[in-house]
């Protein structure tokens, strides 16, 4: 027994998936058993399977925003590359930002995705930790997002519809960043990534952190995969500041409201892309065609209006922003009674000064 459990990979296992573990252990256990002794188990497997599914639904039926983010995280995620090789065709790198260098957190390139042809800009957060260093583990530096908006420029020349796949903790913090202006490299994009004249669709793939996901996150389409989060800070950041303790991640992340769920609800994002059960590490593959179904069925949809409408809705969607989140928040607060006695109290003084 010792031996089996040795054998097992525990980082394939998150913190609230014990049970899970557990299970799989035991259905180990049996196959060992089944060839050492001839013995056939397959029906104690069976059941110890459907054990396991049902499982698998119990918990990610109802994950808190804090397991969304531990599963967003999981080592075994699919990542950039993983969707340039199973899912764009011909693909062809493009390097470089024409000013200071080649950044590896951002990649971009021209391939097809279906029978579409399309630029894919995307950030890499390497696999190993020799690639997790060239490329600051998915943080860009200026020369990333400079080279992503010089792409997207070639892209509009050629007519060329962009996808952006979003994965990533931030925007890269160091000195040598600010230097190279950070912060207006995000801001540059940020405004000319509102105007280009082709359809952009932006996927959120794992983690989807603050300025460094707006720098490629502009766009017609905004979607996430179902377990993914999109945040203005990590939770590990906001509790740090608003708690002055980092340990206090659970609570921010359930406060920021980061899931795709919760997004979708406030309209800040247009579509939640289904993974397998127990999470997009689970089936690469069904993970993979699902997020391309979603890209060719965007893109030929996009694809029917003139370029004006193009722009004219994404000039709305980006007014808009927000507008829904208030009224659902105002919607909210309306229940309340300690906010109806606040706006009692107020209405009572104004027609007080009124008379």
């Amino acid at each position: 027994m010792e031996e089996i459990v040795n054998s097992i990979d525990q980082a394939d296992y998150l913190p609230f998936e014990d049970k899970v573990a557990g299970i799989d252990r035991q259905i180990k256990e049996l196959y060992h058993l089944s060839s050492l002794k001839g013995i056939d188990y397959s029906a104690e497997i069976r059941r110890l399977q459907k054990e396991q599914v049902a499982e698998f639904k119990r918990i990610y039926s109802d994950l808190s925003a804090w397991q969304t983010v531990q599963v967003a995280r999981h080592p075994k995620r699919p990542l950039l590359n993983d969707y340039l090789d199973s899912m764009v065709k011909d693909f062809r790198e493009l390097h470089g930002d024409r000013c200071f260098g080649d950044d590896r957190a951002i990649v971009t390139g021209f391939g097809q995705i279906g029978r579409e042809k399309v630029l894919v800009v995307g950030q890499n957060k390497g696999r190993v930790t020799k690639e997790k260093i060239e490329c600051n583990f998915g943080c860009a530096n200026p020369e990333g997002y400079r080279k992503a908006l010089c792409k997207m420029r070639f892209a509009e020349k050629f007519g060329l519809p962009i996808v952006t796949f979003i994965d990533t903790p931030g925007a890269y913090p160091g000195i040598g960043a600010e230097e190279r202006g950070q912060a207006q490299a995000i801001a540059v994009n940020l405004m000319e990534m509102s105007g280009i004249r082709v359809p952009i669709i932006c996927i959120v793939i794992g983690e989807g952190g603050s300025g460094g996901a707006l720098g490629i996150g502009v766009g017609d389409r905004m979607a996430m995969l179902e377990y993914s989060y999109y945040s203005v800070i990590s939770p590990e950041g906001g509790a740090a500041i608003l708690w002055r303790d980092g340990s206090k991640a659970e609570l921010a992340a359930e406060s920021l409201k980061i899931t795709s769920k919760e997004l979708y609800k406030l309209g800040l994002i247009d579509s939640v892309i289904r993974e397998p059960l127990g999470g997009a590490h689970r089936s690469v593959h069904d993970t993979v065609y699902n997020v391309q179904n979603y890209i060719v069925k965007t893109i030929r949809e996009l694809k029917r209006k003139s370029i004006e409408v193009i722009l004219e809705e994404r000039y709305q969607k980006l007014r808009n922003i927000g507008t829904d989140a208030t009224v659902i928040m105002s919607a909210k607060a309306e229940k309340r009674p300690e906010i109806k006695s606040i706006k009692a109290a107020k209405r009572r003084s104004s027609v007080e000064t009124l008379s």
